[in-house]
């Protein structure tokens, strides 16, 4: 019995919570083979029964398949269980995302500043930088992310796992998408109330098949708000990425939207500030720039932060045509001058995001209190 062909067969085993293989998402521990028998450690989110008994019979099936005469034994647990759980301690709350390293809000504090082309330019110059990526578009009331992308019109398959539905992300340049964009019509007025909003973020990170990432950029609605609130309940969200324009306007609703990252409950660090629109550049004049939104304005909420201004965008055209194309600024190579700036941020928040990492505790989910 060879300890490789075991894990083969362990690896077409999908986790019924993630739809990931349980030998990709890490779930196995301590695999031990010492003919006929066969031992490992099954982590798991959850130890609810019927879970346990799906993952317990399909690891069994799959080894079996192999080698027949096997003895399998398969221990369950839960990480970070509390020893002490009946004298009122108890389980931590589960992940429902284990096999991805970083969780990214793209933030802002009103529309119209460009959050979204900064969350897409982001998402891809994190791949760009040698990432594994993944965008998910919260913004529930105005979901750029399919035109941004050229997903336009498409819709996601849905695949059953053990009779349960889940969904398939669409890809664009590499990048899975999830949107809802893309089950809700274009010219449909979205009218949800918190309930709803919440159950739709909860059923884009629970019920997506999310493959393993190091990055999973979250674009969300402007403001503070139900979204926000549930994202922050449902996972533990690495650091956030504020986005604001140079003018006094924007930067006022953008610190009332930062200060909700900060509430004693939520505890979500700033990562850093993008100031979209800095100045404006004519194609025919690079080195010129004009700014006519005013000036400070990332610098001033980077400081209130106690962050940095990871990158200031230009105003120029290109941005907006690759936006509506379908294809992203950064991706253009011809117009060097804006894909430097947007590869700019992207090497700027992977480097705050590993200095947070190394310097903090992972963010804790928000837990409700009554």
């Amino acid at each position: 019995m060879e300890v490789s062909k075991i894990a083969e067969a362990l690896a077409t085993v999908t986790d019924p919570k993630t739809g990931q293989d349980i030998i990709t998402a890490n779930m196995v521990l301590h695999l031990k083979v010492e003919a006929p028998d066969v031992s490992f450690t099954l982590q798991l989110p959850k130890l609810d029964d019927n879970y346990k008994q799906q993952l317990n019979f399909a690891c069994q099936e799959a080894i079996l398949s192999v080698y027949p005469q096997a003895q399998v034994h398969v221990h369950m647990q839960q990480p970070g269980l509390n020893p002490g759980a009946g004298q009122g301690g108890g389980p931590q709350k589960s992940n429902p995302l284990p096999h991805v390293r970083n969780i990214i809000a793209v933030a802002s504090g009103k529309g119209g500043v460009g959050k979204s082309t900064v969350a897409v330019n982001l998402a891809l110059g994190l791949q760009e930088l040698g990432g594994a990526v993944g965008l998910l578009d919260a913004d529930v009331y105005g979901p750029s992310a399919p035109t941004m992308l050229g997903l336009a019109g498409q819709k996601p398959q849905v695949e059953k796992i053990y009779g349960k539905p889940k969904i398939k992300p669409l890809y664009a340049y590499g990048l899975p998408v999830m949107s809802t964009g893309f089950v809700v019509d274009p010219e449909q007025a979205v009218v949800l109330r918190g309930p709803r909003l919440a159950g739709i973020v909860r059923q884009f990170i629970e019920e997506t098949i999310w493959p393993p990432l190091d990055y999973l950029v979250v674009d969300l609605p402007p403001g503070t708000g139900d979204v926000q609130l549930s994202l922050v309940q449902s996972v533990s969200v690495t650091g956030a990425v504020m986005v604001t324009t140079p003018q006094d306007v924007a930067l006022a609703d953008a610190i009332k939207a930062m200060n909700m990252f900060f509430l004693p409950d939520v505890q979500v660090p700033v990562l850093g500030v993008v100031e979209n629109m800095a100045y404006f550049t004519p194609a025919e004049l690079p080195n010129n720039k004009y700014y006519i939104f005013g000036q400070g304005g990332g610098k001033t909420l980077a400081k209130k932060s106690n962050s940095m201004l990871l990158g200031q965008i230009p105003l120029v055209q290109s941005i907006r045509e690759g936006g509506d194309s379908g294809k992203p600024a950064i991706l253009n190579r011809e117009d060097e001058i804006t894909r430097e700036a947007w590869l700019n941020v992207a090497r700027n928040v992977a480097r705050q995001t590993a200095l947070r990492n190394e310097m903090m505790d992972p963010t804790r989910p928000v837990e409700m209190k009554n």
